[in-house]
């Protein structure tokens, strides 16, 4: 009999729903290429289970207590359920990336890992921030092109290498994906502290609250003149859950004064450009293109 408590919250994270761009873009990418979708499946599910994989690790080591408006797994269960249930998804992705087509599985398992590998060294950039006095803005894009882009990266390249798209169209393919996940984390860190609560899905203020050096604190204290890096310095010595609420408000406000949402919104339509050009350097017609293009813009529209 297998152990429900070990398979209860991997159903549980995988039925919270979430917008499935991974394997959407698996998918995508090997319909550009005329390619069989039912052959680009397993790869499509590998890539969703390790995605979920990350974010029940991940939520435990931030001690996020929601994921897509519900408990996090660990809450609602235990951390120790999270990790071994975390771990047989990880299994799980892999065994499915086993069933991809044969003739070209080793590619694909190859591409797979390197991806994988990526979104761990990414992660482990990110907590080793929180140990960092300082960051820079070059430091951080570096660990959300490997935590995040990576990801959206090769779940494209995957399904153009199954649809039959040769190396270097599934190279370009793989480098429109990882910046259409640079913006769509830059698009996150804006949310996070400028989003509508009743559509974000996470607690509007999480990374104020636990001093995360998200993209707009890091260029805050870059652009703050000394009063405003003295008060921004303030708030963040104030770990009170008492004061959390009045510690949002008031490093929101610095923010807008400081005028970050600003400079993380240009960057975001850098990476979207960049996205974009890589796109253009694929050897297909543009109506076979425009799918995916049209995919990237309503990802960067999104409000939760």
């Amino acid at each position: 009999m297998l152990p429900k408590g070990l398979y209860e919250p991997v159903n549980y994270i995988m039925n919270l729903g979430g917008k499935r761009m991974r394997p959407i873009l698996v998918l995508m990418g090997c319909e550009m290429f005329d390619g069989n979708k039912e052959d680009a499946l397993p790869a499509a599910f590998s890539v969703e289970l390790f995605h979920n994989f990350s974010l029940l690790h991940d939520d435990i080591m931030d001690e996020a207590p929601l994921r897509r408006g519900q408990p996090a797994v660990h809450i609602k269960y235990d951390e120790s359920t999270a990790i071994l249930s975390g771990d047989v998804m990880m299994n799980w992705a892999i065994e499915f990336m086993m069933k991809c087509p044969e003739d070209k599985q080793l590619k694909l398992i190859n591409v797979f890992n390197k991806g994988a590998i990526e979104v761990c060294e990414g992660q482990m950039s990110d907590m080793s921030f929180e140990k960092m006095t300082t960051v820079n803005v070059d430091q951080y894009m570096q660990m959300i092109a490997q935590k995040t882009g990576a990801l959206l990266g090769i779940s494209i390249q995957l399904g153009a290498i199954i649809g039959g798209a040769n190396d270097r169209e599934a190279e370009y393919l793989r480098e429109f994906g990882r910046n259409i996940g640079i913006a769509f984390q830059i698009q996150d860190d804006i949310l996070d502290t400028f989003g509508d609560p009743g559509k974000f899905g996470k607690k509007v203020g999480g990374d104020i609250a636990q001093n995360k050096k998200t993209l707009l604190l890091i260029k805050a204290q870059e652009l703050a003149n000394a009063q405003q890096k003295s008060e921004l310095n303030s708030w963040l010595e104030k770990n009170d859950p008492k004061q959390e609420s009045q510690k949002i408000e008031a490093v929101t406000k610095l923010y807008e004064a400081i005028k970050v949402r600003e400079f993380a919104e240009g960057l975001k339509s850098d990476y979207l450009e960049a996205a974009y050009q890589n796109l253009e350097k694929v050897n297909l017609e543009n109506i076979k293109k425009q799918p995916i293009s049209d995919f990237a813009k309503f990802l960067m529209t999104r409000e939760n």
